[in-house]
């Protein structure tokens, strides 16, 4: 298997010879496996370990583990501890998704303080294969269906033309260690529903399934990208912006073979769900309106348009002097000098003093407001995408408040940092900044 990892590394990240890799290690069959083909194959890598204090001592026994190994084959190791359960109640998420978002902002924040290249996970193609099938019960469109993306932005996922059973046999003749997962054993989760009982009767019907899901993705991610194609060509005819507006002209729109297709793909990333209404937009009369979260699709004469809802907010702004140590109002902030970072999180960022101008505002996000999030090389990406991203409620984003430097923002509060103001080697002056209770 050896062989086979390194040519599809070769085929599919020759970009990863030479530059620093850091493994997102949990100590696990799958992770512990990535780690020892990098190893044998020489590549510069790191591990990341995230104790999530889930198992009680099981996960501190994780993390022991790791460490230990990582001591023994001299690989660089970092180590962070997080309180998954409170920050899930904080804001509001499952478990699961907090544990993510942890996860990954300190991954991102891993890979800009200590200068690594690339952030690698252990999803493998049972992973892809489960993924596939909790979103085909939940109901999706063709994008749930193409599957874990091998590369999303600096997060690789190199096992995924791996099986579980090519893995597990790898350990076996490698006599690869591992630290298996109390709760891989229980079917609280729909993953594992899956994994324990709907994929082993798949396998039974046939031997080649996963060979042959594997080809059924690959045809779906063709056609996927096909639709995407076809869905710019045709925007292009149909489609005209106006401010604030989008139009789509009803009288090209019916020309169309599935004009209802396009309707969707279009308007899906706007948060509408009631497409049956949508659909019949088409042939109402004018005045008939169909609402999102944050926009309406109006049927005005030959046009559908879509706007954005007035939310109607007192406009709140609060200024913060240079030598100010806190705010208690609207929300409690500390700002401190600081000599190093320490751990990051959600409530607590870490910025270049001397890049802020004074006053600070905080205030609420407007519509077109963007930023550069951290770890994201400079992109810009409105605040409606991130809160859209977020799955943030309507009263959730009315309540979110932005730190601001002028006009640039430096912090969606209790959300995501800028990139433009992040710690950088010639930083002489650390200000960290923290939302307290």
């Amino acid at each position: 298997m050896l062989e086979k990892f390194q040519n599809h590394l070769l085929h599919n990240f020759p970009f990863l010879n030479g530059k620093k890799l850091l493994l997102a290690t949990s100590g696990g069959i799958d992770s512990m496996v990535m780690v020892h083909l990098f190893l044998q194959l020489n590549y510069k890598i790191a591990i990341a370990h995230c104790n999530f204090q889930l198992r009680g001592l099981e996960s501190f026994d994780d993390q022991n583990f790791v460490q230990d190994y990582a001591a023994a084959k001299d690989v660089p190791v970092f180590i962070t501890q997080f309180d998954a359960k409170a920050f899930a109640e904080d804001y509001k998420l499952s478990t699961q998704v907090a544990a993510r978002e942890l996860r990954y902002n300190w991954f991102y924040e891993l890979l800009e303080t200590e200068k690594y290249d690339y952030i690698l996970t252990a999803h493998h193609a049972d992973d892809n294969l489960e993924t596939f099938l909790i979103n085909l019960s939940r109901g999706t469109g063709l994008d749930g269906l193409t599957g874990i993306p091998a590369q999303n932005e600096r997060v690789m996922r190199p096992l995924l033309a791996l099986s579980q059973q090519e893995i597990e046999k790898y350990a076996e003749l490698n006599a690869v260690h591992w630290r298996e997962d109390s709760s891989n054993a229980s079917d609280k989760y729909l993953r594992n529903q899956i994994r324990h009982h709907l994929l082993p009767m798949f396998k039974e019907l046939n031997p080649n399934f996963q060979t042959s899901f594997q080809k059924t993705q690959r045809y779906l991610q063709e056609a996927a990208s096909m639709v995407e194609d076809a869905t710019i060509m045709i925007y292009q005819q149909v489609a005209s912006q106006e401010e604030e507006s989008i139009k789509f002209d009803i009288k090209q729109l019916k020309k169309l073979p599935n004009y209802k297709s396009y309707l969707y793909q279009w308007l899906n990333e706007f948060g509408f769900t009631a497409w049956d209404d949508i659909y019949d937009l088409v042939q109402s009369q004018s005045g008939k309106q169909v609402f999102s979260a944050e926009y309406r699709l109006l049927k005005d004469r030959d046009f559908l348009i879509v706007v954005p809802l007035d939310l109607e907010k007192e406009k709140q702004e609060y200024f913060i002097e240079k030598d100010q140590k806190e705010v208690k109002i609207p929300l409690k902030l500390a700002f401190h000098k600081a000599a190093t970072l320490s751990s990051v999180s959600n409530k607590t960022i870490f910025v270049d003093s001397n890049k802020l101008q004074y006053p600070l505002v905080l205030r609420h996000w407007e519509e077109g407001d963007q930023f550069q999030p951290f770890g994201m090389n400079g992109k810009s990406k409105k605040i409606s995408k991130l809160f859209k991203d977020e799955k943030l409620s309507l009263l959730d984003k009315e309540n979110t408040w932005l730190l601001c430097s002028n006009k640039s923002i430096v912090w969606v509060i209790g959300i995501r940092q800028d990139e433009r103001f992040k710690i950088e080697n010639t930083t002489q002056n650390i200000l960290k900044i923290e939302l307290e209770e």
